[in-house]
């Protein structure tokens, strides 16, 4: 028996209405399933609004059925109410991007679907940011603060770099959370469930934002089912997106959810306290070398050189200094005939970058900044319709090879710019480690 305070036993017995009591009721259930015995309030959420390709399976309902079926679970069709107003909610990417479709093959009647979705979305109380980084709008949880996330890199990210507590919880417990403004109190919510259960030391100094990547991506291929890593090494080379761009590698390339880094972390200080005061030497150990960088490149950008037509950057999406960079690396240079060249970012950072000036030097070259979604997120009919797709995000080359119809190729941006210039991947592009 879930134990209740008086305001969340008024909740369901329906004192703040039908919508909030059916997502307490959702969110007892869970904490029934996982063996919670309370919950604890939210502050943030992202949820994953929009007109998604996986609601197709419900058939052809509005936005107040669909919500109520598939988000809610609910035969009863429930009075659309606004989400708890102390939970700062922000929407993640969406089907479409944020003005264009025609661009992505997509055809009128989605966009205007997907927009009214958002359109409802906003008048719950959800702020729509159509982002996988919510922390570049200011969404930025306190170390000990509870929080809901669709987004796997948002999880680990929370719950590593700022110690705040977050599980992954799914697409649709994220929307009870928001509405209710709570969750089970379980898992990394919990300071037990925080504790470090492996110890990971890293041989070498990761260097450009690239090894960073692959360096998520080798972790994630070593560690055992549920591992709470510690990691210990050379980190001095640090900057917040190279932890950024790890920690997400990490979550897309295994089930990790909270990362512990001596001296850069909150709750590793030491290597003893990331274990909580328990023995690190009790437990595994394993090692990373620059080889196995090398394995991990491998298997996200294939052999060989060729054309390429999509050349997609900004995976978490970019902030406004990465866009900077862009800009510089791309200025009085053109993009080749039959590259589609996108650069992805949140819909705020794409103002400072068309205020400042990026995004017209980026336009000129034959570029385009995006904000709203990314080309894994569209469709799989979209990625499939090129010959040769490249990336300079792991998360994203490894997600688009489930759909892509020729090769797909990874690389840093500076190599992934001058491809498209070219026109073509070549092996003097690809990293040599």
């Amino acid at each position: 028996m879930v134990k209740l305070t008086r305001d969340e036993q008024a909740m369901l017995e329906g004192a703040e209405g039908p919508l909030k009591r059916r997502a307490l009721e959702n969110v007892i259930k869970y904490a029934e399933l996982v063996g919670a015995e309370s919950l604890c309030p939210i502050r943030r959420a992202t949820t994953f609004c929009g007109k998604h390709s996986y609601l197709n399976a419900a058939g052809d309902l509005n936005f107040r059925e669909m919500f109520s079926r598939v988000q809610m679970g609910s035969d009863e069709i429930l009075e659309l109410a606004a989400i708890e107003p102390g939970c700062q909610t922000q929407s993640c990417v969406s089907p479409c991007e944020t003005f264009e479709h025609q661009a992505f093959r997509q055809s009128k009647d989605l966009f205007a679907e997907n927009q009214e979705y958002l359109k409802q979305s906003r008048a719950m109380g959800i702020v729509e940011v159509g982002t996988c980084s919510p922390y570049l709008n200011g969404w930025l949880p306190l170390p000990g603060e509870h929080f809901v996330t669709t987004e796997s890199g948002m999880t680990i990210l929370g719950n590593s770099l700022w110690g705040a507590c977050c599980n992954s919880d799914g697409i649709e417990a994220a929307f009870w959370s928001s509405i209710c403004g709570r969750t089970p109190l379980w898992g990394r919510h919990l300071p037990e469930g925080r504790r470090a259960s492996i110890r990971v030391k890293i041989d070498f100094a990761p260097g450009e934002m690239l090894e960073w990547d692959l360096l998520g991506r080798a972790i994630g291929r070593k560690l055992p089912l549920h591992s709470q890593p510690v990691l210990s090494g050379d980190f001095s080379g640090a900057d917040f997106n190279k932890l950024r761009q790890m920690l997400t590698a990490l979550a897309v390339s295994s089930n990790c959810e909270i990362c512990h880094i001596v001296g850069l972390t909150p709750e590793a200080p030491t290597l003893e306290a990331a274990f909580q005061g328990q023995d690190p030497a009790a437990y595994p150990e394993i090692s990373l070398t620059r080889a196995d960088l090398a394995l991990a490149y491998q298997s996200v950008c294939d052999p060989g050189q060729g054309p390429v037509g999509l050349v997609s950057l900004g995976c978490p999406h970019y902030d406004i200094y990465q866009l900077q960079e862009v800009a510089r690396l791309i200025k009085g240079r053109r993009v080749a005939p039959g590259v589609d060249l996108q650069v992805w970012t949140t819909l705020a950072i794409k103002g400072l970058a068309d205020h400042n000036g990026f995004t017209e030097t980026i336009e000129k070259a034959g570029g385009r900044l995006y904000s709203g979604s990314c080309p894994v997120t569209i469709n799989s009919d979209y990625i499939s319709g090129y010959s040769g797709i490249l990336f300079d995000s792991l998360k994203q080359s490894g997600s688009a090879r489930l759909y892509a119809a020729g090769p797909v190729y990874y690389g840093s941006t500076a190599a992934c710019l001058e491809a498209a210039m070219a026109g073509e991947w070549k092996d003097d592009y690809r990293w040599k480690g």
